[in-house]
């Protein structure tokens, strides 16, 4: 088959690395991919929102798969536009995708089904938001509408702090045309997990959990970015906890998106805070998430274009999903200054050092190529992900392997997977 993937982050270097181990897998394509990639992938030049250049591309090559990786394009419609021209793509159409498109879309359909989640309110107009927020309990989560990278979500322990919230959202466009609508949502406390599905649009089949680190400091301080680590599988998240989340929230998603005639097939991403009342939604993602891709996919035994070609087939059901008994940690190795401001253009040393079969590997997210060699491009530049027989070894694995890689700037979290100290 000749495959392409959409996008050049690390979680379609992740992605890249499962279809390469594909015997189906004959020619793998990417845009447009990044240096990583581009060591297991014909890399294209065009930008993820180019779908009309994306579709001539694929057909100019004969694509038998296209594998949608990142949300913008997919809330955007680029399967549909796909689908019209005749190619098999693996990801939600549009009417799917809003499930992680409009935060407010995704309250009002728990709400309406059953599927725990915070209280909440929906605002469209700021000083409706202003006046509400006089009688609310604090701490409390702001949430921008729309996509805004991962970082349009705002917790506010004091009415000050609200009050400057809205106005960054709703009346300063912080994030853009994300912020035209608000939800204000009532303060989960609990762990926080990350929970990866495939989905065939009735049947619904769960990946390894995983949890993400995204605050840029150690002890989770800083601002939000789009995830400095993550580690699989999460000690927190039980097989008690496993049975009533299928219950109560997976397939629950799955049957009120089809319900409302959105038949989502791809990947839910289910953000899930563990409270003293159960289990309860904090996000849904249309894709898989990043960097929690990038130890759940290492880990994953199948065949990964089988599974997507169920999903898309609708025969999701006669796969069994199976995993390694082990473990994987990822360190974000990213730019000083993250997610403020950084430079690029930094030579990486030491990504020779990289052995999949011993079970390290090195994502690249933000690279490029350069006549000097590959270089920093971005804020989250590496992903370095090491397996382990336990989370304790995998983590100790990771950070040796955080060693081997140098570049200006370079930083790093030191505390990605401390939690499971405390199991």
């Amino acid at each position: 088959m000749n495959i392409l993937i959409v996008g050049g982050g690390g979680r379609e270097h992740a992605i890249a690395q499962a279809v390469k181990k594909s015997p189906k897998c004959t020619k793998l394509y990417c845009a447009p991919g990044n240096a990583g990639i581009a060591a297991m992938a014909e890399c294209a030049d065009i930008k993820v929102m180019e779908f009309d250049r994306l579709v001539k591309f694929a057909k100019k090559h004969e694509i038998d798969l296209a594998i949608v990786g990142p949300d913008d394009p997919l809330v955007g419609g680029l399967v549909d536009a796909f689908e019209e021209a005749g190619i098999r793509a693996f990801g939600p159409e549009r009417k799917a995708a809003i499930l992680e498109g409009s935060k407010a879309f995704s309250k009002e359909l728990m709400k309406k089904y059953g599927i725990p989640t915070a209280g909440y309110e929906v605002f469209t107009d700021a000083a409706a938001a202003l006046s509400y927020l006089d009688n609310v309990k604090f701490p409390i989560v702001l949430k921008a509408d729309g996509l805004a990278l991962g970082k349009g979500v705002l917790i506010c322990n004091t009415l000050d702090e609200a009050r400057n919230g809205v106005k960054e959202i709703m009346l300063d466009k912080k994030f853009g045309t994300a912020g035209n609508k608000m939800v204000i949502e009532e303060f989960m406390t609990g762990r926080e997990v990350s929970v990866l599905t495939f989905c065939d649009g009735k049947t619904i089949k769960i990946m390894s959990s995983a949890q993400d680190h995204k605050r840029a400091g150690d002890g989770d301080t800083g601002l939000n970015t789009g995830g400095m680590g993550t580690f699989s599988p999460s000690p927190f998240y039980t097989k008690k906890i496993n049975d009533i989340c299928k219950k109560t929230i997976f397939q629950p998603t799955v049957d009120a998106m089809k319900a409302e005639g959105r038949e989502f097939k791809g990947v839910i991403f289910f953000g899930l805070m563990l409270t003293d009342s159960g289990p309860k939604v904090l996000e849904y993602n249309a894709r898989f998430g990043d960097p929690e891709a990038q130890v759940v996919l290492p880990r994953m035994k199948n065949d990964i274009i089988d599974v997507m070609e169920a999903c898309i087939d609708g025969t999701l059901g006669k796969i069994k999903l199976e995993f390694e008994d082990n473990a994987a940690v990822c360190v974000v190795l990213a730019s000083k200054g993250y997610p403020v401001k950084y430079t690029k253009g930094h030579l990486i040393k030491g990504l020779d050092k990289f052995d999949e079969k011993d079970g390290y590997y090195c994502f690249h997210a933000g690279t490029k190529k350069s006549t000097k060699g590959i270089v920093t491009n971005g804020g989250r530049v590496l992903g370095i992900t090491a397996k382990g027989s336990d989370l304790h070894k995998a983590r100790s694995n990771a950070y040796e392997a955080v060693t081997w890689v140098d570049f200006d700037n370079k930083y790093c979290r030191r505390d990605i997977g401390k939690a499971i100290d405390e199991v």
